[in-house]
């Protein structure tokens, strides 16, 4: 396959795309995290158990399990062009009607249903940014789509601080309204970036228009049939499936995908989605500025800490950046989970230390996945990893809240380093390094 596509200048073509992609994620990382400060409204107005609390911070979860798997598999098989967009209609109008919603329920219901829709747009967006990129710019702008799941992580806390101070506890449907604005302008933004990618479009038999694109974006002229992945030349498309993930060739890959994404997220998730709860057991005063405005600057550093990774992934590499990463991130919840009882202060430094680690796996969540696959089964690889580590987020998610309440908070974060600790060994064993390479030759 030629490498025009690997090797082309860098332009603005690629940073509309990028931004575009990165849509998804922001999303996703607000519409998770801006229901902690909802919360806080929602539970005395709809009388929520800790049950119906648990549920509701789930629900979202639950559902990017079934969308990313579903999706996954059609983006491979329909293209990216056709869901492109779709995704975020249905984000904006489960938005909309999360306003008038009265009953657990139906938050519940639109809730899983967001979460699909998020779930959908992972594999479409990063699978389409991830084969138009250059090779120098591809982990950088692949990892940057994490810093967009952080920036509407954060985002999110700073709108549901101000709702909550300005407008009262009574705000919490307008906070959970708000994700509709971020769809309608994402959705203005995608309009005039690329809608398929050409890689997919030469696997399916369209290597003719795939060359009139890359013309078009690249400025290039190219013969179609250099287009067409040499390990498929001359051969039937390979539409593909779940079940190829877990053949001898990519068994390896899928399980180090899913497993260091899992292990990180199932703490992360809990960490985000009920970070007021959290910092309320160390002592801070629950249900005020001061635990939501502690949560966003956790949040903030979670941002933070993926600049420095998005440097070391193309110039130490991929595998010692989430090897060493995972390691460190095992101390501050280790030392948390044995001495629970430390300082508000201390222990608010080492969530904050913990978050800055974990910039390392952010940026490679998505980084890993297109790359380790080849296009036919690319989106497939990226869907399925991310479902996967919704069960855990969803797990963690469902559990911290019980866990808080009956084993406390020293075995909770034990709990904690121990799910951190198996995912620095799942690296240990998986993680391959691909920095410098095509994306073919990645995936070969």
């Amino acid at each position: 396959m030629s490498t025009v596509i690997d090797d082309a200048p860098f332009t603005g073509f690629h940073k509309r795309l990028a931004i575009a992609c990165s849509g998804g994620p922001l999303l996703d990382g607000y519409i998770l995290s801006i229901v902690g400060t909802a919360l806080i409204g929602m539970k005395p107005e709809l009388g929520l158990s800790t049950a119906d609390v648990s549920l509701i911070g789930a629900s979202a979860l639950i559902g990017m399990f079934i969308g990313g798997a579903l999706f996954g598999v059609l983006t491979d098989k329909i293209g990216r062009e056709v869901m492109y967009t779709a995704d975020l209609v249905v984000m904006g109008l489960c938005s909309i009607a999360s306003f008038w919603a009265e009953s657990v329920w139906l938050i519940v219901i639109l809730r899983f249903i967001l979460g699909m829709a998020v779930a959908a747009d992972y594999p479409i967006a990063t699978s389409l940014l991830g084969e138009w990129l250059p090779i120098k710019q591809r982990g950088r702008l692949l990892g940057f789509q994490i810093i967009a799941w952080y920036a509407g992580s954060v985002l999110a806390y700073v709108v549901g601080y101000l709702c909550l101070t300005f407008a009262g506890d009574g705000s919490w449907r307008w906070q959970l309204a708000s994700g509709s604005i971020l769809c309608a302008f994402f959705l203005i933004i995608r309009q005039s970036t690329a809608p398929e990618s050409p890689r997919w479009l030469a696997q399916h038999g369209k290597a003719d228009k795939a060359a009139r694109m890359v013309e078009k974006y690249l400025h290039v002229r190219i013969a179609p049939e250099d287009l067409i992945e040499s390990s498929l030349d001359g051969q039937p498309v390979n539409h593909g499936s779940i079940r190829e993930l877990f053949g001898p060739l990519y068994r390896k890959r899928t399980i180090f995908c899913c497993g260091f994404f899992l292990c990180q997220v199932a703490v992360l998730f809990a960490m985000l989605t009920f970070g007021p709860q959290i910092l309320s057991a160390f002592g801070m005063p629950a249900g005020t500025w001061m635990d939501t405005l502690g949560t966003a600057l956790i949040s903030m550093v979670f941002l933070i800490g993926c600049f420095p990774a998005l440097r070391m992934i193309d110039t130490i590499g991929r595998r010692p950046t989430i090897v060493w990463c995972f390691g460190l991130m095992i101390i501050p919840v280790l030392l948390i989970g044995i001495w629970p009882s430390m300082p508000t202060i201390l222990a608010f430094a080492l969530l904050c230390l913990y978050a800055f680690f974990c910039g390392g796996p952010n940026v490679l969540d998505w980084t890993y996945p297109n790359e380790l696959f080849p296009t036919h089964i690319r989106a497939t690889a990226v869907g399925f990893a991310t479902s996967i580590s919704r069960v855990g987020a969803a797990l963690g998610t469902y559990l911290l809240p019980w866990s808080l309440d009956h084993l406390g908070l020293g075995p909770t974060f034990l709990y904690a380093a121990l799910l951190t600790a198996i995912g620095f060994l799942i690296c240990l064993w998986g993680a391959p390094e691909t920095k410098g390479r095509t994306l073919e030759s990645a995936a070969a």
